[in-house]
């Protein structure tokens, strides 16, 4: 991991699988507004652990996520 990560120029001992697991899915977030398919990629069972792990409000994280109930 570390090699991949130097070799992309970002400094190793910033960056870690997990590290970028969550910028990853933070970026997905920013560009949706649709913390359900957050909730999904990060595997979590309850939607308000994705908004914890997101830094997201819980009651701005209920009122997105409400829009997309299925």
């Amino acid at each position: 991991m570390k090699g991949w990560i130097a070799l992309a120029r970002l400094d190793p001992a910033l960056y870690g699988s997990h590290s970028l697991r969550r910028t990853r899915v933070a970026h997905i977030y920013r560009k949706t507004a649709n913390l359900k398919v957050a909730q999904v990629l990060l595997g979590h069972k309850r939607i308000e652990n994705t908004a914890r792990y997101l830094g997201i409000e819980e009651e701005q994280a209920l009122e997105v996520a409400r829009q997309f109930e299925v």
